[in-house]
């Protein structure tokens, strides 16, 4: 019987361990996406305690909490750090097989040197060891990331943020470059009339030009898309139930456009032209300055409408969701590859269905320019666990060239969650040693240690190309 999350945790071969150890440990961490406030790495926040760390604004464990009965009080709500905490302590012991077991042992020991199993039992001694090390410098934000030796962070960020933060942290010459990434989604949210003209309304105040026209809005976008450029932005993000790719007409967004800021609701097929004329419109702002862009397709957001109202979006309600990708997706990247303004791309799917559709998606789109630029993103939030990257690392492996994948990122709102590429990499590895061992692929440890290597950071580095 094996240790406990030992130094081979998840590495079940010889083969595996020389791998990990000897090659994807030492690799730099390069977290092309993430939910990270800047502000908290701007002022090199120190933590009050592991609750705030911790818990705060964690939908994951959220989540878990209320599955063990836990009152929302406890979650979202006014009861002490302690409580929350103690909370927490006893949904742990519940949550053997989910990832949020392996997520928070690995944090504990990774950044605190804690071995011990957090239960109801060693609550107070793990809430009293984590307290007094977030004392000291040495767990500042900036400390923290230097810890998980991170090279690249890209936070996510709305086009009219004004990015002081980002300027800041530049200023402050951290090493760490932390960069934003342009990631415009309410500026395609006509669903609900009002809010997008606010939303139009804020948008007129950062970019200083008055939105009056469909052509008055894009200018207005375009300038603050330079304005990120200048930032050191190079990577856009949509976050979309499906790709949309409908066939419309100048004449016909110009309309549209006019309906809303007149204050008229929009009928279903409006909405789907319009958004279909802004992702559009958004890659080739995109191609426009050679920034890389990214598609996370398919969550089902906000299932819960009477707890959505009560405490917002990202408080833990999402789910998988069934929508048809492959048509749409394949129309929106085609209308922009015949014109030659198709962006080096990610694509991420939430349905574990869809693996092989994006894997053999990225295949029809790759032009030979760039190695890999047809990405088949990691597993991502309901898929980032064990079961789910070995499902998305087979079927890249299987329809296209794993050796060229980017590799895995955060997706998280906290500094602990580092361990996430840790976690990653030991799956990797493991999949590789179990292939060598079963005579799969040869036991050439520099062809194997290389690829590992590229995979972990280099790839990233030399795909995205930040400077």
């Amino acid at each position: 019987m094996k240790k406990f999350m030992d130094e081979n945790f998840l590495l079940q071969t010889e083969t595996a361990q020389e791998l990990y150890h000897n090659h994807a440990a030492k690799m730099p961490i390069f977290d092309y996406h993430c939910h990270i406030p800047p502000q908290e790495v701007a002022e090199d926040k120190q933590f009050k305690n592991i609750t705030q760390i911790w818990l705060y604004g964690d939908h994951y464990k959220w989540r878990a909490m209320r599955s063990n009965g836990v009152n929302e009080r406890y979650c979202t709500g006014d009861a002490s750090d302690w409580e929350k905490f103690e909370k927490w302590a006893e949904t742990v012991p519940q949550t053997l097989r989910n990832p949020l077991y392996h997520w928070t042992h690995l944090e504990l020991k990774k950044f605190f040197g804690i071995d011990k199993l957090l239960s109801p039992a060693t609550a107070k001694e793990i809430w009293e060891e984590c307290n007094e090390k977030l004392q000291t410098s040495d767990y500042s934000v900036r400390n923290i990331i230097r810890k998980a030796n991170v090279h690249t962070i890209c936070t996510t960020d709305d086009p009219v943020d004004s990015l002081e933060h980002h300027q800041a942290i530049k200023e402050d010459d951290f090493e760490v470059a932390v960069l934003p990434a342009w990631r415009p989604d309410k500026a395609m949210t006509v669903e609900n009339t009002k809010t997008f003209n606010a939303y139009l309304d804020t948008l007129e105040e950062a970019a200083g030009e008055n939105i009056g026209s469909f052509a008055a809005l894009m200018d207005a976008l375009d300038s603050r898309h330079q304005f990120f450029h200048d930032s050191g932005c190079r990577l856009s993000d949509h976050g979309l139930e499906t790709a949309m790719a409908e066939d419309y007409t100048e004449a016909e967004i110009n309309a549209i456009f006019n309906k809303i800021r007149k204050g008229n609701d929009l009928n279903t097929d409006e909405i789907l032209k319009f958004k279909s004329c802004m992702l559009y419109e958004f890659g080739i702002m995109d191609h426009s300055r050679g920034w890389t862009q990214q598609f996370h397709l398919g969550a089902l957001r906000n299932n819960n409408t009477r707890l959505f109202k009560k405490l917002g979006a990202d408080t833990g309600f999402d789910s998988i969701g069934d929508f048809e990708i492959a048509k749409s997706l394949s129309k929106f990247l085609d209308r922009l590859d015949k014109e030659n303004k198709l962006s080096k791309t990610v694509l991420y799917n939430l349905n574990p269905r869809d693996n092989e559709l994006i894997g053999t998606m990225i295949g029809n789109f790759q032009d030979g320019s760039v190695p890999g630029k047809m990405q088949f993103g990691s597993g991502w939030w309901f898929l980032d666990q064990k079961d789910g990257m070995e499902k998305q690392i087979n079927a890249l492996s299987n329809l296209g060239l794993l050796s060229r994948f980017v590799g895995m990122l955060t997706d998280s709102r906290s500094f602990l969650s580092y361990t996430r590429h840790e976690y990653f990499r030991r799956t990797l590895c493991n999949l590789l040693g179990n292939d060598v061992e079963n005579g799969e692929i040869p036991h050439d440890m520099e062809l194997l240690g290389q690829m590992v290597e590229n995979i972990c950071f280099n790839n990233a580095k030399e795909y995205f190309k930040f400077e």
